[in-house]
């Protein structure tokens, strides 16, 4: 009795610790992100292989926004290349005045905004300052940072945007637009450089 107590005891306290390290930080009201996404074409290069994958870069990507929500995947073949998707917004979608009139929520590789009775702004502008970006670690080491940070902070990301394949005909592909919905919208990065801009409180 004392073993499946003190087991419990130890489950909730990993899970408090957990909770903890990950709870979303507070900002200011305004814009914290005012800068678009910068994207260069790439050039021809030969493929960066990580692990049984293949990837070709189609841009140079480098992003500072706010970090919305978090989604850990640790199931299935694109996990193994991608642990989790960062929900992004810059601009409006960096202010609180804007988000807190938004429900937001991510699953299944997918991002959705909802809202009560009408969007807080034109939903064009609303899904042009939003993205659902998949990360590609390019070392362990941006694995933990990456791992680390929490919604509510602004970070920056740089990298590469790429198209993924496998021997066995397997692929994953990348948006090159922030104007796109659906299915092939997002991006899927290979994050090179990973830090915190604004940590908030």
């Amino acid at each position: 009795m004392r073993f499946w107590l003190a087991l419990l005891a130890a489950v909730v306290l990993w899970q408090g610790l957990h909770w903890w390290q990950q709870r979303p930080v507070h900002q200011p009201d305004g814009v914290l992100a005012p800068l678009e996404p910068e994207q260069v074409a790439a050039p021809e290069s030969a493929a960066i292989v990580i692990g049984g994958f293949s990837l070709l870069p189609q841009a140079h990507y480098r992003i500072t926004a706010r970090l919305l929500s978090i989604q850990h995947y640790r199931f299935g073949r694109d996990a193994e290349l991608s642990p989790l998707d960062f929900a992004l917004g810059w601009g409006p979608m960096s202010d609180n005045r804007v988000l807190q009139a938004l429900e937001l929520s991510q699953s299944g590789r997918f991002f959705w905004l909802h809202w009560a009775v009408q969007p807080p702004l034109p939903e064009t502008v609303l899904f042009t300052h939003a993205s659902n970006t998949h990360l590609i670690p390019a070392t362990a080491e941006i694995g933990r940072q990456l791992a680390r940070m929490r919604a509510g902070q602004v970070v920056t990301l740089d990298g590469q945007l790429v198209n993924v394949t496998a021997a066995d005909g397997w692929y994953w592909h990348t948006s090159l637009t922030r104007s796109d919905q659906g299915a092939g919208a997002c991006e899927l990065m290979l994050v090179q450089v990973a830090d915190v801009f604004l940590r908030g409180s």
